[in-house]
């Protein structure tokens, strides 16, 4: 492998990439984007808003309409999420927006829930990520738009005037997250380099937390009965073995968080699904293999690293389950935990996209559990068809095409232009309108 320098750009850019995506946030990233507007909406107006009207994108609606809502005391929803931002939300906290919350403040949620108008709308246009709330009290008014990922205010107004407003990116692949990161500098090669090279100081602070955070969510999804117990539930059935416990605990994880459990989670690629399924098999294949700390460390890079780059070419929301990438990265930072490099890497993530690429998502709820046991099962799989005798997937076969980088853009392709008649008869069926 490369060396890479601390002082070539690509070093700095790829320290950036991890530190503005590895985050934490407080469930589910779409109905907590919609808090935290509208909490910014309710500081902005200075009072308790008597009317709040939410219009979100296809995929805002898709991905909050099933999902409990944290500190709420199990609602869900659109009207739940706007409620809790407005009634108890820390606009200050972004995707911690409504973390700490006690008794008093989730009777407050409920109460404002039952009490006043939340209008839900449709955005109109084709932009995938959309969240504007418009909130209304004593003939005052503000608003707040988000635009492209979670945290992107793009508009603030105040009584119909405009108090802050920048151009957001319009483009999916390249969101203009935190500083305008170049994400067009990833490849899977320079992934590898990167992990081998970096010094460890400039990446701890994000992936301790990242052990950390989604360690104690995947142990509370393990010992409650959250969800549809899918983490409990291979453990149950198939027994303790390593393959086993690296999907149960990434399952478990979700089993909590889309049931509404308050215990944070770092998120990659701006959801806490796709950050569990990055971190934790990994996380239990070192524990099986005994690996120290900095091994862990540099394959949380690599698994990290190669979920975002999947997702770069996807866009934040999609019809395509975004558990895809997250395991076959996972399974990419599997194989570099044992030793392997590029060319084994670069087969095990084409062999997990030709396996699964076909599965879709339908919105944040319990059988997500179940969706990312089968995508750590098919990265899983990728690798060891390709230790077992060099069994690989091909160009031509397929979506497959010849390099990996070619075939993560392909299906990134495929993800964002080919599935978006998909998205829109997946919200018809979810709405009821068809």
């Amino acid at each position: 492998m490369h060396k890479i320098e601390k002082n070539d750009p690509l070093y700095r850019e790829y320290v950036r990439i991890l530190e503005a995506e590895l985050i934490p946030a407080t469930g589910c990233t779409e109905p907590i984007a919609i808090a935290y507007a509208a909490a910014k909406a309710r500081e902005v107006l200075g009072a308790l808003p008597e009317t709040c009207r939410v219009t979100a994108s296809g995929n805002i609606i898709k991905n909050v309409k099933s999902v409990v809502v944290p500190n709420t005391g199990g609602l869900r929803g659109i009207e739940a999420a706007a409620a809790a931002g407005i009634a108890a939300g820390k606009a200050d906290r972004q995707l911690q927006v409504i973390a700490h919350v006690d008794e008093q403040q989730r009777e407050c949620i409920r109460a404002y829930r039952e009490s006043h108008r939340i209008e839900v709308a449709p955005a109109d246009g084709d932009k995938v990520f959309f969240i504007d709330v418009f909130v209304e009290a004593a003939g005052y008014s503000a608003r707040v738009t988000i635009e492209n990922f979670h945290t992107n205010i793009t508009r603030i107004e105040k009584n119909g005037r405009c108090l802050f407003s920048q151009e957001c990116a319009e483009s999916q692949e390249a969101p203009g997250h935190l500083d305008k990161l170049n994400y067009g500098m990833l490849s899977v090669e320079r992934i590898l380099d990167f992990a081998s090279s970096v010094e460890l100081r400039d990446v701890e602070g994000v992936i301790a937390r990242q052990i950390e955070y989604n360690s104690a969510i995947s142990q509370e999804g393990l010992s409650g009965h959250w969800g549809a117990q899918i983490g409990r539930t291979l453990l149950a059935m198939h027994g303790n073995d390593i393959r086993t416990r690296a999907r149960a605990a990434a399952a478990a994880g979700s089993d909590a968080r889309m049931s509404g459990c308050d215990k944070p989670v770092v998120i990659v690629s701006g959801s806490g699904n796709q950050g569990m399924t990055a971190s934790l098999p990994v996380i239990e294949y070192a524990k099986e293999l005994g690996a120290d700390r900095e091994l862990l460390y540099r394959s949380l890079a690599v698994s990290d690293l190669v979920t975002i780059h999947q997702k770069t070419s996807i866009g934040r929301l999609s019809a395509f389950c975004g558990a895809v990438s997250a395991g076959c990265g996972a399974a990419a930072g599997i194989a570099y935990l044992h030793g392997h490099g590029y060319e084994v890497v670069a087969h095990t993530i084409v062999n997990t996209l030709a396996i699964l690429s076909g599965m879709v998502c339908d919105g944040a709820k319990p059988s997500c559990a179940a969706k990312i046991a089968m995508a750590v099962e098919a990265g899983l799989m990728g690798y060891e068809m390709y230790l077992n005798g060099h069994n690989e997937f091909v160009d031509g076969e397929g979506i497959v095409k010849k390099g990996v980088d070619n075939t993560i853009r392909t299906v990134g392709r495929m993800a964002r232009l080919g599935m978006r008649e998909t998205d829109r008869e997946i919200l018809e069926i979810m709405t009821g309108s068809c």
